[in-house]
């Protein structure tokens, strides 16, 4: 082991002289970049963003894209970093630590400001910009080497960004990032090689628009360079003549003298050298390690062998080797949510006191709770015996995975024993049920704001289903599981009984049939079958509830319809619709405008899926009121088979057969 330390130290010591040697040649205007409102924040902000920068430090290790906030009111600060996708995680965290200790330094006391390392960005504001596309101050820079023929080698440019701008934009496994490399004819660089890289909180539309921009600003600033990058607050691009991004370092210039030339033969000979020797250094060390470990491992086994036989615990240590490894499963992924241990939940929730209950869902009681950082955060407990390993690895490695403004973020997760826990950042306002089926809570809610609601749910189930990197139907929307946040923005929560599909599937089937009476799609009630069509029918169904502040699920108790949406078809048919308008949003409600989202509510819970509209075209419907609506089938559950499914409401309308697992309360 000593002889093997020692070969550890020398090829230390190589690589440290092999990484001076290779560093004769600095880049030019070197890292960091930055810019700064000038806008001055007061003593508050600054505390919160030391707060922030810290925070962002610590996940940096885990996470090659993470943003948060910290703070409340007017003093809250939003922050983000992005590191490109090619560095290693310490890399990674490094660069985020520099680049927090450098924002402080180059932009004292500023509201908002943004800094960009060599191989990561790091940006804050007071303004919550994540999820927004901003293409604004856009920083390029280039490489003082010119090529010989511009106009032969800007194609290769355009025509290789624009390639991996498709990838990075619309390949839903791309993970907002490419690179590639190409060979230019007729010109001084015989090889391209280029990167684009988009923050994972912008859909494909809105990152392909930003890399479309940086496109615009290299070609237009940058035609005669070798090299060169653009700084975005939301993307990042760059291309070479050398592979930067396999970590190959820039080529030396061409030298005039022969003395340069000398002096550069000397340079590649002793790299050569060195190279070659710590190639043989690393040989003779792997396999004197792989020895070693081969005998450790044959001692271990033997060891571990032995204590099964004695051991009269077997049960306990089964649940621990258990626990091991579904930690190290997650271990894999856990590149956007940490673990947390199951003390700093205890203390977080104050041993899950009864004072820090925001509510009980279908898996499990709900908990306010206060993290070490003071970060504000809602804790779901799940019960064992109501949601299994496999329900809560599907949310876990999902949420993990989504990153929008309209989706609930999941900060952190524990496993410790039988306890499966989840940590979501913490709403300020609950859930939708409880503020839009209570009359006063709903007189906070004008139509502004509710269209807002509609708009919010919409862009986040698109994303869904669309522009996330995978798949995704949801299964389970309802009011209960759209969160909102301190200025009654929407955000998609729950995502246990979610499915993902690879490719363009969006169609499957089931025998077990889960859902919350009232939102769910007749063909999924009836025959277990799911798809895109299915979130579409929930999403109309949320229409409709929020225009009108009438729950569908008991509605029948107060009208002589069997849904809200049966009752909306029929005032519908008879041009009555406006009967349903909410009295109390009479004062701020257009009539024209509540007419079209009741047509566009109606036209989602049509009983027939392949009547029903795509996400993306009900966005459409929502945002241009040129686009001609189709009038309305009949929606499912008006009549004949609604007789199948009525069953016994509870006081707060929520089914309490079989069906409904899911029904979360206020949180």
């Amino acid at each position: 082991m000593a002889h093997y330390q020692s070969v550890s130290l020398m090829i230390r010591f190589l690589l440290g002289h092999l990484i001076l040697l290779s560093l004769v040649r600095l880049s030019r205007a070197d890292p960091p970049y930055q810019l700064c409102s000038k806008h001055l924040s007061d003593s508050t902000f600054q505390n919160n963003l030391g707060n922030l920068t810290a925070n962002l430090s610590s996940n940096a290790l885990l996470s090659h894209f993470y943003s948060t906030s910290y703070g409340d009111g007017t003093d809250r600060v939003y922050g983000q970093h992005m590191c490109l996708n090619y560095v290693r995680n310490q890399e990674c965290q490094n660069c985020v630590v520099s680049a927090s200790q450098d924002i402080l330094r180059l932009c004292t006391n500023d509201a908002e400001a943004i800094v960009w390392e060599e191989h990561c960005q790091l940006r804050y504001s007071g303004r919550d910009f994540i999820g927004h596309l901003d293409i604004t101050g856009n920083i390029w820079k280039d490489n003082l080497m010119n090529v010989s023929r511009p106009d032969r080698f800007n194609l290769a440019v355009n025509a290789t960004l624009q390639n991996l701008t498709r990838v990075a934009a619309f390949d839903p496994l791309s993970d907002r990032y490419a690179t590639g490399a190409v060979k230019v004819k007729d010109a001084s660089a015989s090889r391209l090689y280029a990167l684009v890289q988009c923050g994972r909180d912008l859909s494909g539309s809105d990152c392909n628009i930003c890399l479309q921009q940086a496109i615009a600003d290299v070609l237009g600033n940058c035609s005669f360079s070798v090299g060169a990058r653009i700084l975005s607050r939301s993307c990042y691009l760059r291309y070479e003549q050398y592979a930067f991004y396999e970590g190959e370092t820039a080529p030396e210039p061409n030298q005039t003298t022969q003395g340069g030339s000398r002096k550069k033969i000397w340079l590649i000979v002793i790299l050569t050298v060195i190279a070659a020797g710590l190639a043989v250094l690393l040989l003779v060390s792997c396999v004197y390690y792989r020895q070693i470990h081969k005998r450790e491992r044959r001692g271990n086994k033997s060891v571990t062998q032995l204590g099964v036989i004695q051991n009269t615990s077997y049960a306990s240590d089964s649940t621990s080797f258990m626990n091991q490894t579904f930690q190290r499963r997650f271990e894999k992924n856990a590149s956007d949510s940490p673990f947390i241990d199951f003390a700093t939940i205890l203390t977080a929730t104050n041993y899950f006191s009864a004072s820090n209950k925001l509510g009980q869902g279908g898996f499990g009681p709900v908990y306010k709770g206060i993290l070490g950082d003071g970060r504000e955060v809602a804790i779901k407990r799940l019960s064992s015996t109501e949601q299994g390993t496999d329900e809560f690895t599907n949310e876990v490695l999902l949420i993990m995975k989504l990153q929008h403004k309209n989706l609930v973020k999941l900060l952190g997760f524990c496993v410790d024993n039988e306890e499966k826990i989840l940590v979501y950042e913490y709403m300020l306002n609950g859930s939708l049920d409880v503020v839009l089926f209570d009359r006063e809570r709903r007189a906070k809610l004008d139509w502004r704001k509710r269209i807002n609601i509609i708009s919010g749910i919409a862009r986040g189930v698109l994303y869904l289903h669309e522009d996330s990197r995978l798949r995704i139907i949801h299964r389970d929307l309802k009011a209960s599981n759209i969160l909102l946040d301190s200025e009654m923005n929407p955000k998609i929560s729950d995502f246990g009984m979610a499915r993902i599909f690879s490719g363009n599937d969006g169609r499957a089937n089931t025998a077990t049939i889960v859902g919350t009476y009232g939102y769910m799609a007749p063909e999924y009630a009836m025959e277990g079958l799911y798809s895109t069509k299915s979130d579409v029918f929930s999403f109309g169904v949320l229409v409709l509830e929020i225009i009108t502040g009438e729950r569908n699920a008991s509605f029948h108790l107060t009208r002589r319809a069997p849904t809200l949406a049966a009752y909306a078809w029929h005032l519908w048919q008879d041009e009555r619709e406006l009967e349903l308008v909410d009295p109390l949003i009479i004062d701020s409600c257009c009539a024209e405008e509540f007419r079209r989202y009741m047509q566009i509510g109606l036209l989602c819970v049509q009983e027939d899926a392949y009547d029903r509209p795509t996400m993306s075209s009900a966005v459409v419907m929502m945002q241009s009121e040129s686009t001609t609506l189709t009038n309305p089938q009949r929606p499912a559950f008006s009549v004949g088979r609604f007789a199948e499914y009525h069953q016994e409401v509870t006081d707060n309308g929520s089914s309490v057969n079989g069906l409904t697992i899911s029904n979360v309360d206020a949180r």
